[in-house]
């Protein structure tokens, strides 16, 4: 035997070895998409404009410090609307003061200027605006994903769709309940001192300052385990936030039986924050808050070194795990909503996954029998590569860890069509060699050569447009792109160089061979 048809059968014996490898237990096997093996669908909405609000909210608090700096009075300074401030100066007489402190905000514009009465409001340009509301979206998007990560998802869809949309698909979830508190939880953390000056009782009354707010902790009686708020007074300013947070933990509570804690530990410029906040406070209570709600108000003893704490809360062990999985992976700069939700059932998968594969051994079954039936034992070894073609397909997308969903499964039955119509391409051919006349060696040569360049040309086109679906589609349309990329690439292999060799053992060992069966 020739040495070149050697190395072409070591080739294949490789190749199907590292194919039967990769699909044989404990191996990769195929992940399956949203709608094979079920999950849930959701549409989120960003509420971008409270990203703007919060800007401004931010722009409006560190004006106040600059102001202060300065030796400036205030009377007011309050946000309007999402994108304005509003100052009102407590004298009129340090109004160039206060607009040289005013000029270093160069994102606002101001406007309606009354310097009699030193008032002046402040309104964000429409480019920041446009920045703010794309920067919501993206850092919405790139922090969900991370959340779903940690979650365990596999092979999860996180996608943005149009403006202010997220759509995200997870495959396989069997709490949805869970999973949508995981992904809509805004988690901002912050860290805000209880306003002691004010009763509780007061503020219930309305006698509540304007630079402080009152805020519920969630209480659990352990024994008929009712629910109850517990209202605090608690400061606005936060004194620190998650966004210096490089450690989220889930721990057992030493305090309580069966409750979870969740171990927080701060970067070197929180841990340094966090220090001189409690060595300045001690004797107060410090509010953990996380979205609005008071988790926990310790009194300050002494100054914390270190940067380390505790949220304490009654957690069960998936209430503390999903809440350190929400702190690791950051806060959402904006709220989001659930704009549609759909559940796809495990049941509605298999029945999608036994469709699917009665399909394809349906048209794989009619096409082995035209093929021999039509092209007698050059069908046969057309059929030898088309189990091979699809041998491969499975084991690359289980070595890659594809998705597998039912467009994907559209696709698989697509390349069959298209492995088979090469190998046409390629009888035909040795049928036209043979009828002017050549040998049937010489007609094989002829017909895989004369035919190798068609077959490249509309591989590339259909490889091509299969590279633009993945990068450009969601979903079941990047299932079906990679099935058809990995199905047109395996085709190439098998209809050419393996029907080749299968030709060269069969017809060129043999001596001189007098007809070809085609």
């Amino acid at each position: 035997m020739p040495r070149h048809l050697r190395v072409r059968i070591a080739l294949v014996v490789l190749v199907v070895a590292a194919s039967i490898w990769y699909l044989y237990p404990p191996k990769k096997t195929i992940n399956l998409g949203l709608d094979l093996q079920g999950g849930i669908h959701l549409m989120l909405g960003v509420e971008a404009d409270k990203h703007v609000a919060s800007q401004t909210d931010r722009a409006a608090e560190d004006l106040k410090g600059a102001l202060e700096r300065k030796g400036i009075g205030i009377r007011r300074i309050a946000r309007e609307g999402n994108a304005a401030i509003l100052v009102e100066l407590a004298n009129p007489q340090a109004w160039n003061d206060a607009l040289t402190a005013v000029s270093e905000f160069g994102t606002f514009e101001r406007r309606d200027d009354d310097q009699a009465a030193g008032r002046f409001r402040l309104v964000m340009s429409e480019r920041r605006i446009s920045q703010l509301r794309d920067d919501a979206v993206r850092q919405g998007l790139e922090t969900i994903r991370n959340r779903v990560d940690q979650f365990g998802v596999s092979e999860p869809t996180i996608t943005r769709q149009g403006s202010e949309r997220i759509l995200i698909q997870l495959p396989g979830v069997q709490d949805p309940a869970r999973a949508k508190a995981l992904i809509g939880k805004t988690a901002l953390l912050e860290f805000r001192l209880l306003d002691e000056r004010t009763s509780v009782e007061q503020a219930l009354a309305g006698q509540l300052p304007e630079t402080s707010e009152i805020l519920y902790r969630r209480d659990v009686d352990k024994q008929t385990k009712a629910e109850r708020k517990v209202p605090h007074v608690v400061q606005k300013r936060s004194l620190l936030t998650g966004a210096e947070l490089t450690r989220a933990e889930v721990q057992a509570d030493p305090n309580s039986t069966g409750n979870w804690q969740v171990a927080i530990e701060f970067t070197s410029t929180g841990a340094r924050i966090f220090g001189e906040v409690t060595e300045q406070n001690v004797g107060k209570h410090l509010a953990i808050i996380l979205d609005g709600s008071v988790y926990s108000a310790p009194r300050i003893n002494e100054r914390i070194p270190g940067g380390r704490a505790v949220i304490t809360g009654q957690f069960t062990v998936d209430e503390a795990r999903d809440l350190a999985i929400v702190l690791r992976a950051g806060a959402l700069p904006a709220p989001v909503v659930i704009l549609e939700e759909r559940t796809v059932g495990p049941s509605l998968g298999a029945d999608s996954v036994r469709q699917g594969l009665i399909a394809i051994t349906a048209s794989a079954a009619i096409v082995f029998v035209f093929m021999l039936f039509y092209y007698r034992v050059s069908g046969l070894i057309a059929d030898v590569g088309l189990g091979l073609n699809l041998l491969m397909l499975v084991a690359c997308m289980a070595a890659f860890g594809a998705t597998l969903t039912l467009p994907g499964i559209a696709g698989i039955a697509l390349t069959i069509g298209m492995a088979v119509d090469t190998n046409i391409l390629i009888f035909e051919r040795i049928r036209e060699e043979l009828r002017v006349g050549k040998s049937p060696r010489a007609a094989i040569d002829a017909g895989f050569r004369r035919a190798f360049t068609i077959i490249v040309d509309t591989h590339a086109t259909v490889l091509v447009t299969a590279v633009i679906l993945y990068n450009f589609g969601t979903g079941p349309v990047r299932g079906f792109a990679v099935s058809l990329f990995v199905g047109l690439a395996a085709s190439l292999f098998s209809a050419y160089f393996f029907s080749r060799l299968l030709f060269d053992l069969l017809y060129g060992l043999r001596g001189k061979v007098a007809k070809v069966s085609i």
